[in-house]
């Protein structure tokens, strides 16, 4: 198979969350510890950075790469989903370039253990996160970096021992597997605390610091509460709001690194690595600037504490007119983040491009509860090109609701 025929085998054979939803969804390790076991176990032969959290796990990642990069190591990063390409989950960020897996490594990968995961009925993550471990294994990184897909106790990713584990919030997304208080899935992703290992918690509420305290004194771990402990918010390329919670977190791991192990991080290359994370990494989507006139921004933030803080952002910039081109997913709570959405814009409704896509005319049906008001398009891009026609130079055009909205326009 080519590289074409290898990822559409992979999204359409198995069980993958982002398309399928609660099907995809693992209720133990027992599949990843027989992947890996089966693989030779090569995330004993790294170290890592684990990162979990409900939003901005992908930007604090990323920043974490771009500082390490700057610093003279060579780094693995895995993250997801992805918007273009499935190779822009597994990259290596080192100061010579920037690269995604090759897709020759991609195509041998899943051919050399076909038959072992249909047998085994391994789903696409696990499979994605054995193919980043042996990845870097292969590369010899210095560090990798592994965001977790959901949750965190129960997550794929959930077999490494890092140097450092990180939580960056806790905010109610997937409320039907991490639970539907702030303790529950504060106590989902606690899981990734491990014994005596460091970590890190980017922010915290009343209801889920002593989740976090209780968890990592019963595992001898070091706590930082970054939130409390960091005031700088230096420069950075990254310039949503929500990035300045992430900064801290980001600085407060360093601090960790720089303190607990052999990894020796300047205040230069922390400096660097923040204005050159996009250069570095190649991340996209997060409060990215598409168009200057009229200003256009999409965002991949998608539940209530992500798109609150967006929002509020773009109530802070100067327009005439906001267009916002929306889609989600359909088991997002909508009484939840439609109130959050000012009535003062002309909404394009749109479906994204996957089965879990929202109908346009049900999200247009059940904005109009909420005094939004606007027409439905039959894609994200036909959404986005009447909005772009009807915009004035002077407007503003929005275009979020779901990671998939944004890959659509980034594709």
């Amino acid at each position: 198979m080519n590289y074409q025929e290898t990822t559409a085998w992979m999204f359409n054979q198995l069980p993958m969350y982002q398309h399928q939803g609660a099907s995809a969804y693992k209720k133990d390790l027992t599949n990843i510890q027989l992947l890996i076991k089966h693989l030779d176990n090569p995330h004993q032969n790294l170290k890592f950075i684990h990162v979990a959290g409900t939003n901005g796990k992908g930007s604090t990642s990323h920043m974490l790469a771009s500082i390490l990069k700057e610093s003279g190591y060579k780094v693995g990063l895995y993250t997801s989903p992805h918007l273009k390409d499935y190779r822009e989950r597994i990259k290596i960020i080192s100061p010579e370039s920037s690269e995604e897996i090759s897709e020759d490594f991609v195509c041998e990968f899943i051919q050399s253990n076909k038959s072992f995961f249909e047998s085994n009925d391994i789903s696409f993550f696990e499979m994605s996160v054995g193919l980043a471990y042996a990845y870097f294994t292969k590369e010899k990184v210095d560090i990798a970096i592994i965001e977790v897909g959901m949750g965190g106790r129960l997550d794929a990713t959930n077999i490494i021992t890092p140097l450092v584990s990180v939580i960056t919030n806790i905010g109610f997304d997937h409320t039907q597997f991490l639970g539907n208080t702030l303790e529950a899935i504060a106590a989902e992703k606690a899981g990734i605390i491990k014994a005596n290992i460091p970590v890190v918690i980017g922010e915290y509420t009343n209801e889920t610091k002593n989740v976090f305290l209780v968890k990592a004194n019963e595992n001898n771990a070091a706590i930082y509460f970054a939130s409390d402990l960091i005031q700088e918010n230096p420069a950075s390329d990254l310039i949503g709001d929500y990035q300045i919670h992430n900064k801290k977190t980001v600085l407060q791991t360093i601090k960790v690194l720089n303190t607990q192990s052999d990894f020796k991080i300047s205040p230069d290359n922390i400096n660097s690595g923040l204005l050159n994370v996009v250069k570095n990494t190649k991340l996209m989507g997060r409060w990215q600037q598409l168009v200057d006139k009229p200003k256009t921004i999409c965002d991949t933030a998608h539940n209530k504490n992500g798109l609150e803080i967006v929002l509020n952002q773009i109530q802070k910039e100067k327009f005439n007119q906001l267009h916002l081109v929306l889609g989600v997913v359909n088991d997002k709570d909508l009484n939840e983040i439609l109130p959050l959405f000012p009535k003062n814009a002309i909404y394009y409704f749109c479906k994204p491009n996957l089965p879990r896509g929202l109908e346009a005319t049900i999200l247009q049906s059940k904005a109009a509860d909420f005094g939004l008001k606007g027409n439905t398009f039959d894609s994200v891009s036909k959404a986005y090109a009447a909005a772009k026609n009807s915009a004035l130079e002077d407007d503003f055009i929005y275009l979020g609701g779901s990671t998939f909205v944004v890959a659509e326009i980034l594709s």
